[in-house]
């Protein structure tokens, strides 16, 4: 394997990537850098996330730019803010000992800074195609001088609708000049691209086109769609030491799977676009640290988070395009790591996991998903291994010990040991206890338990608003059809005076209801939530203590008023009127007269994960 100075690169290049600790080139990197260096060829090059493209293309640009003029020379496009500051702290550390100027342009900051930093002279412009197009449009940016166009992950900007964005971009650069285009996968989009704006290029490619890194497995779980989430937080318990991506479809969706793994005691955090910009680059900068174990996010938010020891990656959901899986599998198994790409699906996608095998050229391999007793084994071993490699403080604890010794010190090493251990297990025997088996039968029918779960059923309206339609409530823990009521005296039926316009939802009221009893493990039934009210209904055994317990309680300020409701029996099915669900709601109310109405029956065991 050649070195960097053998590849011919120049002497200050080199000592910023000595300084860097980068010897020896990657195999993209091998194939891209002597291209570009010794013809004017147009380039394709074919890799996947996280093999070194942006050293590939950048390296034998600094080596050819006039670093004695301030034109713009090179310009590079990438599909998020967050890849574009990435890319330009990469190209300031390669050119350290260079007198290059780097300016990056995106969107969600002050374009007039940007203009300022731009009129001041840079040798290349780092930028997202929405505001490279604003400044173009302004007349600050001009391409006329450009040498070297770079189109970093090309197919990602492609499937994010920048196409006519890039046409545009590339239609006001010289005639003259090298296209390099960089991506994991070829779709035909970025074929239209190349006739049209490439001259006979060049491919490179590591892997085969469109394949998967070498170093991921991919394992799918075959589950009913109801069950998605217990199988998530059972593989988040069977792996004490993940740190991995979980990828939605929705922006709603993966607020929801944070928002109960949060709830659950899980260190997660979502990801996704209604976010501000402030409070994503808090989330990635806390899961760059590895204060954050779980990130669910979706495809776009997460594009240029760039982390090399993610162990998992799980999609909740698969994508609709094959080749945005190709993408979210290669965030893992990175600089040379061993990872694990995770499929949670039911029967109806079994197809679509097919196609996806294909386009791959690898293999899914079923899982079983863990059973209570696995869960439990293994978090055990993980605790006892903790406390092996627990650095003891000496000096921080020598006031305590007198008292600890006199309350525990007549115990015996191994009674200590067992009750240490205990302290730490024991929630997670009490939660796994009687768990069920997860596990969908593998037939080639749909299962009829395989009905789309809450968050996909919601992808056309997160894709296109349609606005509310009356008082419609947000229903969790729905069970499967045909149950019996004969249960139905087993829960209590709550009416609480905050819905939707405070800011709840079900994982709002069951961490409530948690908070309010002090408890985890209590069986929590339907919830449903509206717009200034909500209903959930609770183990009779606790209801008189959940009234006791609420009478003081707030929710940002508002005053609680919860009351016993009154109906229990199943809801009506079929469309409501706005005036019949205001009618129906208000007989439903404590106190109210009239026929009684009530909620589906409640569903089967909602048990908590303890903290």
């Amino acid at each position: 394997m050649p070195t960097f100075k053998e590849l011919g690169l120049r002497a200050e290049i080199v000592q910023a990537l000595d300084d860097l600790g980068f010897e020896n080139p990657t195999p993209i990197q091998e194939k891209a850098i002597p291209q570009v260096l010794d013809s004017k060829t147009d380039l394709i090059a074919l890799a996947q996330t996280g093999t070194g493209k942006t050293a590939a293309f950048s390296l034998p640009v600094l080596q050819q730019l006039d670093d004695t003029s301030n034109d713009i020379q090179c310009i590079v496009l990438c599909p998020t803010r967050e890849l574009c500051l990435q890319i330009t702290n990469d190209i300031q550390d390669f050119a350290k000992y260079m007198n290059v100027n780097t300016v990056a342009v995106y969107g969600g900051a002050s374009i007039e800074t940007q203009i300022r930093a731009i009129k001041r002279g840079a040798q290349i412009i780092i930028g997202t195609p929405g505001r490279t197009v604003d400044l173009i449009n302004r007349r600050v940016l001009r391409l006329q001088t450009v040498n070297y166009v770079v189109l970093d992950e090309a197919d990602e900007m492609l499937t994010m609708g920048f196409q006519d964005d890039l046409e545009t971009i590339l239609a006001e650069t010289p005639q003259e000049k090298q296209t390099l285009l960089f991506s994991a996968t070829m779709p035909t989009a970025i074929k239209n691209i190349t006739k049209s704006y490439m001259n006979n290029p060049v491919e490179v490619a590591v892997g085969g086109r469109n394949e998967g890194s070498k170093n991921v497995e991919h394992h799918y779980y075959l589950v009913n769609a109801r069950d998605k989430y217990e199988c998530l937080k059972r593989l988040a318990d069977m792996n004490p030491n993940v740190y991995g991506i979980v990828f939605c479809r929705t922006r709603r969706e993966t607020q929801e799977i944070a928002n109960k793994l949060v709830q659950d005691g899980y260190n997660a955090d979502a990801l996704h676009g209604d976010l501000s910009q402030a409070q994503r680059d808090t989330v990635m900068g806390r899961f760059r640290n590895h204060q954050l174990q779980l990130l669910v996010a979706t495809d776009v938010a997460a594009r240029g988070l760039d982390v090399d020891e993610l162990t998992h990656v799980i999609n909740y959901n698969l994508p609709d395009e094959d080749e945005v899986y190709i993408h979210r599998s290669g965030r893992t198994g990175r600089a040379g790591n061993k990872g694990i790409s995770i499929a949670i699906i039911h029967g109806r996608e079994k197809g679509k996991l097919r196609d996806i095998e294909r386009k791959l050229k690898k293999e899914f391999i079923l899982q079983q998903v863990p059973t209570g007793q696995e869960i439990c084994e293994k978090q055990l071993y993980a605790i006892v291994s903790r406390l092996s490699k627990m650095e003891v403080n000496e000096k921080q604890i020598a006031p305590f010990l007198p008292q600890i010794m006199q309350q525990i010190g007549h115990l015996d090493k191994e009674d200590l040991i067992k009750r240490l251990v205990s302290f730490e297990f024991n929630k997670f025997l009490e939660y796994y206890k009687n768990a069920r088996d997860l596990n969908a039968n593998d037939r080639g029918s749909r299962d009829r338990n395989d009905r789309p779960e809450r968050g996909e059923r919601r992808d056309r309206e997160d894709r296109g608003n349609r606005g509310d339609r009356g008082e419609r409530g947000e229903h969790s823990d729905r069970g499967p059809r045909g149950r019996k009521y004969d249960d139905a005296d087993r829960f209590t039926r709550f009416h609480i005076n905050i819905g939707k316009r405070d800011g709840v939802n079900p994982a709002t009221l069951m961490g409530f209801v948690n908070e309010q009893l002090r408890k985890r493990d209590v069986e929590i039934g339907k919830i449903e939530v509206l717009n200034t009210f909500s209903f959930f209904e609770l183990d009779s055994a606790y209801a008189q203590k959940m009234l006791q317990e609420a009478r003081n309680a707030e929710h940002n300020g508002k005053p609680i008023s919860l009351t016993e409701a009154k109906s229990t029996g199943p809801m009506p099915s079929g469309r409501k009127t706005k005036d019949k669900l205001k009618d129906r709601f208000k007989k439903d109310r404590p106190g109210s007269s009239g026929k009684r109405h009530g909620s589906k029956p409640p569903s089967g065991k909602r048990k908590r994960r303890p903290f």
